[in-house]
């Protein structure tokens, strides 16, 4: 009786083609992991989601009620944002406002679906 003879594939042949097509640099990666990582609490993204859908900046007295958290939260929160680049802070004599960078969250929009390139700029929303 004889065994059916059964066909493998060769090992030099691939299965299928490899994934072409934009990727990241190393560098883009970890600047795209930076401003995700400042994303990466609730309370963040709710203070990035305020500020793009206002029509100004912003001062952390007018975030606090919104918010329901604790001034010294907020502005530990407002640091970190700032710092990974995803908001900028004026300071207007002892306060200090804050509105959207837009182009970080582009860039970020890009880095994670890289068909947004040279697509239209997320557009605030006014209130």
């Amino acid at each position: 009786m004889s065994t059916p003879s059964v066909s493998t594939p060769s090992v030099s042949t691939p299965c299928c083609a490899p994934l072409v097509g934009p990727t990241l640099t190393p560098a883009q990666a970890q600047e795209t992991a930076t401003v995700l990582k400042a994303l990466a609490d609730p309370v963040r993204v709710r203070i990035v989601n305020l500020l793009a859908a206002g029509d100004r900046p912003a001062c952390v007295c007018e975030m606090d009620p919104a918010l329901g958290v604790s001034q010294p939260t907020l502005s530990h929160h407002l640091k970190k944002l700032t710092t990974a680049g995803l908001l900028h802070r004026e300071q207007r004599g002892k306060w200090a406002y804050y509105s959207v960078a837009e182009d970080a969250l582009a860039r970020v929009a890009e880095a994670i679906d890289p068909r947004r390139r040279g697509a239209a700029p997320i557009e605030r929303r006014s209130r």
